[in-house]
């Protein structure tokens, strides 16, 4: 089947269109699932396993923490301080940067739960703790085993990211274990954010999917059955995410987000092509 495509509608004219290509294990395809793209935040639940590994007393927020692309909001900040508690690191320990218009400096980065995590797995190891973000350190190829890939670039923080067809990425979720599952279903809030995050409202919106979005338009998913898929947004335009993946899943809720503007006003819809 072709690519879906989803428009970006201000008022009666189409501003922006995206393609969007899909994979699913079942073997359903739309667009091009032999498509190559790095893995990015999307891999985060399997980069949380050695966390989880060397720990029998983790609480779902700790392990929630460790698979976010968190949006800095007071309780996800509270758990990524957690992590670093038990490990017995700071602030400072993290090797991701800040990020521009987040509050609390390297704290506030998206992915500091899961550096957070790293360090701790890092701890629990007996690996050393710097510098755990370099493809050579135990952690990460203990990662790379974990994943079944070589990593090929470096992600936005600065750890190792990989590469791979989107048809092999579709399975990357239903690999990860039990106990992450089940912290993320847990407490999805803190693995996206409280409002408007695709990842946390699909684990809200139906029961059995875990699901992790990643940077230039990539998002996984995998259900308790075994299924599994993943979106690719051709341009890398996160925005056409959610109505896609309402449309595959024959979710409703995401079928539709509106455009608004500085003033909160509704002016324009982001929907699949009609």
């Amino acid at each position: 089947m072709d690519a879906i495509r989803v428009t970006v509608r201000r008022g009666a004219v189409v501003e922006s269109v995206h393609r969007v290509h899909v994979a699913f294990t079942d073997g359903r395809a739309f667009g091009e699932p032999d498509l190559v793209c790095y893995l990015r935040s999307s891999a985060k639940p399997v980069q949380a396993i050695p966390f989880v590994e060397g720990y029998d007393d983790l609480p779902d927020e700790e392990i929630a923490i460790a698979c976010a692309s968190h949006r800095a909001e007071p309780p996800q900040l509270d758990a990524v301080r957690r992590v670093l508690e038990r490990a017995g690191a700071t602030v400072d320990d993290l090797e991701n940067g800040p990020q521009e218009g987040r509050p609390e400096g390297k704290l506030g980065h998206n992915c500091s739960g899961k550096h957070a995590g790293m360090l701790a797995a890092c701890r629990a190891n007996g690996w050393p703790l710097h510098p755990y973000r370099d493809p050579s350190h135990p952690l990460q190829a203990r990662i790379a085993e974990l994943i079944g890939g070589r990593a090929t670039a470096v992600d936005g923080c600065g750890v190792p990211t990989f590469a791979m067809s989107l048809r092999e990425a579709a399975a990357l979720l239903t690999r990860v274990p039990p106990r992450i599952r089940e912290a993320m279903r847990a407490r999805p809030e803190l693995v996206g954010g409280s409002h408007g995050a695709a990842d946390t409202d699909l684990m809200c919106l139906r029961d059995g999917w875990i699901a992790k979005g990643g940077a230039e338009g990539l998002f996984c998913a995998a259900h308790e059955d075994g299924l599994g898929l993943a979106l690719k947004v051709e341009d890398g335009a996160y925005r056409a995410i959610r109505p896609a993946l309402g449309h595959v899943l024959g979710v409703g809720e995401l079928l539709e987000t509106p455009v608004t503007n500085s003033r909160g006003e509704t002016v324009g819809v982001i929907s699949l092509a009609t």
